[in-house]
C-alpha cells in the first residue's frame, strides 16, 4: 500500500500536472518556439561542422560535398516536420516517443524508446555545454586550456539552479532565443553579401587520409543529422500551448522547420563561398561570424549569445530526463524515488544523476564536442523511428477519413528515420555508437529487472488486495542495556507501551572489573524495580552482539512469540562531529541482528539529549 501510494503522489500524469495551469500562462507559437526550440535551432552551432569534419579527411575535394549532404538534411528535416505535425495532432497530451510507442507498439518497443530518450537527453547536457563553451574558448583563446573546468564549471551551475527549483519560463528564454537568430541572420546575410571574407580565414588542412567514397558521405551525413536533434520537442509538449493547443504546437513545428532549415542551408552555402575548414581551437561557427562581421565587437556579442542559448539548450535536458524518469517510475520500471519531488516541485534525483551522468562524458571527452557528436543522433533516430512506426499503426488502427495519406506520410518518415539509423549505426560504430548498442538496450534491461522486481514486492505485500480481520497476536520486546540512565529508563517505557512481554538484556564479559559492574547494575535495576526481568548473558570474548543474536535465535526457534521486537535506545548527537563520541551500539547491534536472525523487527530509539534534559527537568 505505501509503494502505490507514493506512486500515485509521486507523478500525476500530464494532464494533471497542466489542468491548474492558467490559459494565459501557456506558451503562444513565439513562445513556444522559444521554450522548446533550443535543442534544434542551436545545433547549428556544431552540425555544419559536424559535416566538414569527417569530410576534410578527403582535402578539398570531400568538402565540396558539403552543400548536397546539407540539402540530404534539410529533405530529412522537412519529412521529419511533416510527420510530428501529424503526431500532434494524434496526441494532443503529449505525443513523445515513449507515449506514442507505449500505445501501439508494446511495452518493449516503450522502453526502446525511453531508454533511447534517457540517451538524448544526457548527451544533449553534455554536447550544449561543451559547444557552448567552445563558442567562448574561440572568442577568447586563453581559456582554451581550462576548457573542461569551464565545462564543469557550466554543468554545476545549470544542476544548481535546477536542484534550487527555478521554474523554465518561455519568456525568460525568449530574449536569447530571438538574440541568436537575429546573430544568425547577421552572420548568414553578412556572409552572402561578401565577396570576400572580412576577415582572413585559415585554409589549412592536414593531409587527406581518405578518397571520397559511399561510406565517407554517409558518415558526413550521419555526423550531420546532429543538427536534427530537438525536432520532436514540441510534440512531448502540446498541453503547454493555448488553445487551440494542436495548431499552435503545429504552427510552431513548421516555424522551426523553417527556421532550422534556413540556417543550416544559408551556414552551408557560407561554408562553400568562404571555403571554412575545421580548425583547432576555433569553431567553424565562429569562424564564418569572422568572415560575415569581422573580428570585432559583434563578433564577440554573437559568440556570447551562441553560449547562452547552448547552455539553456543544455537546461532542456533537466527538464525532460527527470519528468521522464518520473514516468517510468510510475509505471515501475524505474525506482519510485525518481517520482519524488522537492518542496519547489523538483525531481532532484533525476537531476543528480544527468549532472552525473553529463560530468562523465565532459570529462571523458575533454569537452570536445566533435567527440561527443558521433554518439548524439543514434538514440534520437531510434525515438524517431519508434515514433513515426507507431504512428503508422495508429493510422491504420483509426482509419478515418484521409487516413491512407496520413499513414503514407509517417510511412516515409518511418524509412528515412529508419534508414538514417542504420547509416548512424554502421557509419559510427568505430568511433563510439557500439557504445550506444550496449547502453540502451541494458537501460531496457535494467527497466525490465525494476519493474519485476515491484511486481515481486507488490505480491509479497499484496497490494491492492484486502487483508484478513486484524488478530491480536502475543509479542515480545528485547531492550539490549549496559547500565542504569534516563535513556535505558526510557527505552523500558517504550517497550512496556508496545509489547505484551518486556525483557532487558545485558552482556557481561569474563574479567572481574565487568563482572563487579554487572553485580551493580543489577542491584540498582532492583532498587528501581521496573517489573522488566534483566537478563544476563555472558561471553567469554568481548562481542557485544554475538552474545545477543544467540539469545534472539533461541527465541525464534521457540516459536512462542508472533512478533519478536528488538528495541534499541541509544542517543542522537547534536551535531555530526559528536557522533565520535558515542559507541556506536545501535549500529553494531542492528547490523548483527539483521544478519544473524530470521524474524526480528528491529526498532532504534533515538533520543535528543537536550529532550531528555527537558524531561528530567519536568
Amino acid at each position: 500500500m505505501l509503494l502505490a501510494m507514493t506512486t500515485e503522489i509521486a507523478t500525476p500524469g500530464p494532464g494533471a500536472m497542466t489542468q491548474d495551469v492558467a490559459e494565459h500562462e501557456r506558451l503562444t507559437v513565439i513562445q513556444g518556439l522559444a521554450a522548446l526550440s533550443l535543442d534544434a535551432l542551436s545545433s547549428v552551432a556544431y552540425g555544419p561542422e559536424a559535416i566538414l569534419v569527417v569530410l576534410v579527411a578527403a582535402s578539398t575535394a570531400g568538402l565540396n560535398y558539403t552543400l548536397p549532404i546539407t540539402g540530404a538534411i534539410l529533405v530529412l528535416l522537412g519529412a521529419l516536420v511533416l510527420s510530428y505535425r501529424q503526431v500532434i495532432a494524434a496526441f494532443p497530451n503529449g505525443g513523445g516517443a515513449y507515449a506514442v510507442s507505449k500505445a501501439h507498439l508494446g511495452v518493449n518497443a516503450s522502453l526502446v524508446a525511453a531508454a533511447s530518450l534517457i540517451v538524448d537527453y544526457v548527451l544533449n547536457a553534455a554536447v550544449g555545454v561543451s559547444a557552448g563553451i567552445e563558442a567562448i574558448t574561440s572568442a577568447f583563446p586563453a581559456l582554451y586550456s581550462a576548457t573542461i573546468w569551464l565545462c564543469l564549471g557550466a554543468l554545476a551551475v545549470i544542476t544548481g539552479l535546477n536542484m534550487w527549483g527555478v521554474s523554465e519560463s518561455a519568456k525568460v528564454f525568449t530574449v536569447p532565443t530571438v538574440a541568436f537568430i537575429v546573430a544568425m541572420a547577421a552572420v548568414i546575410f553578412g556572409g552572402l553579401f561578401r565577396a570576400n571574407p572580412a576577415v582572413a580565414l585559415n585554409h589549412h588542412m592536414g593531409a587527406s587520409t581518405e578518397a571520397v567514397g559511399i561510406l565517407l558521405i554517409l558518415k558526413a551525413f550521419a555526423s550531420g543529422c546532429s543538427a536534427l536533434t530537438g525536432v520532436e520537442a514540441i510534440a512531448n509538449a502540446v498541453p503547454q500551448f493555448r488553445k487551440p493547443r494542436e495548431r499552435r504546437a503545429q504552427h510552431t513545428e513548421v516555424w522551426l522547420g523553417i527556421l532550422l532549415g534556413s540556417m543550416l542551408l544559408g551556414l552551408g552555402v557560407e561554408i562553400r563561398t568562404f571555403h571554412v575548414v575545421p580548425q583547432h581551437g576555433i569553431t567553424v561557427l565562429a569562424q564564418l561570424t569572422e568572415a560575415s562581421v569581422g573580428h570585432n565587437f559583434f563578433y564577440y556579442a554573437i559568440q556570447l549569445v551562441t553560449m547562452v542559448l547552448l547552455v539553456l539548450a543544455a537546461n532542456t535536458s533537466f527538464g525532460g530526463l527527470p519528468v521522464l524518469a518520473a514516468l517510468l517510475a510510475r509505471d515501475n520500471y524505474l525506482p519510485h524515488m525518481f517520482g519524488l519531488r522537492a518542496d519547489r516541485q523538483v525531481h532532484r534525483y533525476g537531476v543528480g544523476v544527468l549532472a552525473v551522468a553529463a560530468a562523465a562524458l565532459l570529462v571523458e571527452s575533454k569537452g570536445n564536442t566533435q567527440s561527443l557528436v558521433p554518439l548524439f543522433a543514434v538514440g534520437v533516430f531510434v525515438g524517431f523511428t519508434l515514433s513515426q512506426l507507431g504512428m503508422v499503426k495508429h493510422w491504420y488502427s483509426e482509419r478515418t477519413g484521409g487516413f491512407r495519406i496520413r499513414m503514407a506520410i509517417n510511412a516515409c518518415g518511418a524509412v528515412l528515420t529508419l534508414a538514417t539509423t542504420i547509416i548512424e549505426l554502421v557509419s559510427k560504430f568505430t568511433e563510439g555508437a557500439w557504445l550506444i548498442v550496449l547502453i540502451i538496450p541494458g537501460l531496457v534491461l535494467l527497466f525490465s529487472k525494476v519493474h519485476s522486481s515491484y511486481e515481486r514486492i507488490g505480491k509479497l505485500l499484496g497490494l491492492g488486495e484486502t487483508p484478513p480481520p486484524p488478530v491480536t497476536k502475543k509479542s515480545l520486546v528485547v531492550v539490549p542495556v549496559g547500565g542504569m540512565s534516563r535513556l535505558t529508563a526510557e527505552g523500558i517505557n517504550v517497550a512496556l507501551s508496545i509489547g505484551d512481554e518486556v525483557v532487558a538484556v545485558t552482556v557481561c564479559f569474563a574479567d572481574p572489573d565487568d563482572t563487579a559492574a554487572d553485580v551493580s547494575f543489577r542491584e540498582q535495576w532492583e532498587a528501581w524495580h521496573p517489573d522488566v526481568p534483566l537478563i544476563t548473558l555472558r561471553s567469554p570474548r568481548r562481542s557485544l552482539a554475538k552474545p545477543i543474536v544467540k539469545y534472539l535465535c533461541e527465541i525464534e526457534g521457540k516459536d512462542k512469540y508472533h512478533r519478536l521486537v528488538v528495541l534499541i535506545p541509544e542517543v542522537q548527537p547534536a551535531s555530526p562531529w559528536q557522533y565520535v563520541l558515542h559507541n556506536q551500539r545501535g549500529v553494531i547491534l542492528d547490523r548483527a541482528i539483521r544478519r544473524g536472525t530470521v524474524s526480528v523487527v528491529l526498532c532504534r530509539l533515538r533520543y535528543r539529549l537536550e529532550e531528555l534534559a527537558k524531561q528530567r527537568a519536568g
